[in-house]
């Protein structure tokens, strides 16, 4: 108590500070903590920050069942990764950088292992023993994912799987898109919403300049969760565009507190992303830091500074993690942190620099909660 008092009583570094966003008027005596403790074994010490609070009615919705958000396990929510991928799109996706870079990776052929079931239950278990209690996939039909093995996935592993659902980008549309009327594509959405048990409109991308079947399929999107409700998470090329997406969404009546900006870590230029992040974050979105948790963590550092920034900025409330998961070389079987590798490779980096367990239990459980859960609208 008297050590717990001299450390109150001390002058805060700004990297301390951080510890105190986010946790509240109640939570003003709460240290530190520098190592790698767990969420469980930080609950059992009093750190988390009173329980979030949710509309009567909200509902996060997995593949297998509408869940009250206070009732899903707790745990870290992983708001942008993929469980269900072929390999063509993953041709696609690398082919499109142009010819491979030396010792680069070969492109998949044949099976990937993301359609091998005993392979993916084994990973996605894995992850629950990391800490994690719900997975969010943002793949869709473009994309190569399959809703009927993410269904079965979640079964046989025990994990509850929130479905993400549209269109991906430019590069991966159907020919169909740039021919549908945005109404019709309004209405496709909404029904496969429904059919499929979409929790989320994601990933939902543009490219390094957003196309017009892009802005249409942005539109589509937003009225789609005007009448749904559902919550939106995007892809940015790189941080590209980003203000232009929430332009977009937001003049056709979305929710920014249901919305995420993606791929905000993933800035080539560092002058502009300060002023990025709190931007959105002032207009209420959320900011998506879904590439962190590399298998080098080099890439990490600078990403580790920008989430510091945020957090010192005011806006602990506003900060999403995920490492957007797809490769064969981030699996544990193959000697990667696998599906949790944003919670154990990256966390533990944000912990050594101050950041406390309130605020990352804010950041992991908190704020993904409160993004996923809607009040289902009434047919």
């Amino acid at each position: 108590m008297d050590r717990d008092r001299a450390h109150l009583g001390r002058q805060w570094t700004r990297r301390e500070a951080i510890g105190l966003l986010g946790a509240g008027a109640g939570s003003v005596g709460i240290s530190l903590m520098r190592g790698g403790l767990p969420l469980s074994a930080a609950a059992s010490r009093g750190l988390q920050p009173a329980a979030a609070r949710f509309p009567k009615g909200a509902v996060i919705r997995t593949l297998l069942r509408d869940v009250p958000p206070e009732r899903l396990p707790d745990g870290a929510i992983l708001f942008h990764e993929h469980l269900s991928y072929n390999s063509e799109f993953i041709r696609k996706v690398r082919s499109e950088a142009g010819p491979p870079r030396p010792g680069s990776a070969p492109l998949p052929t044949g099976q990937y292992f993301m359609e091998d079931m005993e392979f993916m239950v084994e990973e996605v278990q894995a992850a629950a023993k990391d800490g994690v209690s719900c997975i969010v996939d943002g793949g869709h039909a473009d994309m190569g994912t399959s809703v009927e093995f993410l269904k079965q996935l979640s079964s046989k592993s025990g994990m509850p799987i929130v479905k993400g659902g549209g269109y991906y980008r430019q590069l991966t549309y159907p020919p169909k898109i740039s021919t549908i009327s945005e109404d019709a594509l309004v209405e496709e959405l909404v029904q496969d919403a429904t059919r499929q048990r979409w929790g989320a409109f994601g990933e939902i991308g543009t490219s390094d300049e957003i196309t017009p079947e892009e802005r249409k399929m942005l539109r589509a999107v937003g009225r789609a969760h005007v009448r749904t409700k559902l919550p939106i998470f995007s892809h940015t090329q790189n941080g590209k565009r980003a203000m232009e997406q929430l332009d977009i969404f937001e003049r056709v009546g979305v929710d920014p507190q249901h919305l995420v900006i993606g791929h905000m870590c993933c800035f080539f230029d560092p002058n502009p992303w300060r002023d990025v992040h709190k931007a959105i974050a002032k207009r209420g979105a959320y900011v998506g830091f879904d590439r962190v948790g590399g298998e080098n963590a080099e890439p990490d550092k600078p990403r580790v500074e920008m989430v510091l920034a945020f957090l010192e900025a005011g806006f602990a409330n506003r900060a999403l993690l995920a490492s957007d998961f797809s490769f064969p070389a981030s699996t544990k079987r193959q000697g990667g942190g696998g599906v949790a590798r944003a919670v154990t490779k990256f966390v533990p980096m944000l912990r050594q620099r101050g950041v406390s367990e309130t605020t990352m239990h804010e950041i992991l459980v908190d704020n993904p909660r409160r993004f996923l859960s809607f009040v289902p609208a009434k047919a």
